[in-house]
């Protein structure tokens, strides 16, 4: 009878079934064992070669759910299932009111004035409609812009924190992904010079930067998708502190 317990529940303490569900919810929880950080994953040129080439031709960030697929860690599905609709939703709400925007341009609209001190919108009858393209600027300004970029930053951290390997001789980033950390970074500088995400970049950098060094107290280092996107961001730190000091003492 005893026999044929344990037959019916191989999972029973001390069983290798036990041994596989212990090691499959450790894995769906993400946790990096030694195990885990001895096999590290290597550079994944497709995905940063498509990741870039797609951000700067669509400037939408498609390719989204190959990083989510690619991620070393199990990201947790309701996160990620989440932040996938919020960043989709965002997006569209950018790209409605930028179109719009693109239009208003072509009758004389004035980025660096407000939406009641520009010339073709002050004197619009009824009043309503300025109310209307003010709540239009909102959204695609502020509402479009969190809902696009908070998530697409929070799948970046997430896929960067499963990034780190035992072995320091593996910390090294190939050649192909030195020639594309300059358009990446490029890319980034774009967002947050553009979207106006600095204080989302810069809390996003600094949390990088905290988990590296607090991996390093374990012993464990970037890998070469880690490294990638770590030097890309520090570029794009570079270049927005370079655009900062050009437009110091600009008038506009």
């Amino acid at each position: 009878m005893e026999a044929t317990r344990r037959r019916q529940h191989p999972g029973a303490a001390g069983g290798p079934g036990a041994q596989l569900g212990a090691s499959f919810l450790q894995a769906r929880h993400g946790s990096v064992s030694a195990d885990e950080a001895a096999r590290t994953a290597p550079f994944h040129l497709d995905l940063w070669f498509y990741f870039t080439l797609q951000n700067w031709v669509l400037d939408f960030g498609r390719p989204i759910a190959m990083l989510i697929e690619r991620s070393p860690r199990t990201l947790p599905r309701s996160i990620t299932y989440v932040s996938i609709i919020i960043f989709i939703m965002g997006a569209s709400i950018h790209l409605v009111g930028d179109s719009v925007n693109h239009r208003l341009l072509f009758s004389g609209y004035q980025h660096h004035l407000s939406v009641r001190e520009n010339p073709i919108i002050k004197n619009l009858k009824p009043e309503t409609l300025i109310d209307s393209f003010e709540l239009l600027y909102y959204y695609d300004e502020y509402l479009g812009h969190c809902m696009w970029y908070i998530p697409f930053f929070l799948i970046l951290f997430m896929y960067f924190s499963g990034c780190f390997t035992a072995s320091k001789a593996e910390s090294l980033m190939p050649g192909p992904a030195l020639l594309l950390v300059a358009p990446s970074g490029l890319y980034y500088w774009y967002l947050v010079t553009e979207g106006q995400i600095f204080i989302l970049f810069i809390f996003t950098f600094f949390a990088m930067l905290a988990l590296v060094l607090h991996q390093k107290r374990k012993r464990l280092f970037l890998d070469s998708n880690g490294l990638f996107l770590f030097s890309s961001f520090s570029l794009t730190l570079l270049l927005v502190a370079l655009w900062v000091a050009w437009l110091w003492n600009d008038p506009v």
